[in-house]
């Protein structure tokens, strides 16, 4: 598990005095980048170098979030495939579950424009990032 904490800042507040759930999206995506890391450390984009691809994301919102209290980010490996790894996603602040999400990332050639197999050594280092079982939630 990687872990991350977000102080939220007031242009993240909607009209209703929440972390408008938008803003969600970034901080997970931000959450990724230890994993990234295992692909391309220096997390360089140019398409000679980088090998990832987004292919899904999605959110639950289970809980308000406010601007008014630090926001700490859970990020878990919950699936690796042959092409792809799964990687889960939560929001907690002040002790509360607020949002939980999956995002699919793709194992992706560039220059072919084809799905590729993810390397034995980067699927040995996500599993070191597995979540644990019975945690995610459906």
């Amino acid at each position: 598990m990687f872990t991350a904490t977000v102080t939220p800042s007031f242009g993240e507040v909607d009209g209703l005095g929440h972390i408008n759930n938008t803003v969600l999206a970034r901080w997970f995506e931000m959450a990724r980048n230890p994993f990234f890391r295992i692909f391309e450390p220096n997390l360089n984009l140019s398409h000679d170098v980088w090998p990832l691809i987004m292919a899904h994301t999605d959110f639950n919102f289970v809980g308000e979030l406010f601007f008014e209290f630090d926001v700490e980010l859970r990020s878990y490996i919950e699936k690796i495939g042959t092409k792809s790894f799964t990687v889960y996603h939560e929001a907690w602040q002040e002790g509360r579950l607020c949002t939980y999400g999956r995002a699919v990332v793709v194992h992706y050639d560039f220059k072919a424009g084809v799905t590729t197999p993810i390397p034995e050594d980067k699927k040995a280092k996500l599993m070191e990032h597995m979540v644990p079982e019975g945690l995610a939630k459906d």
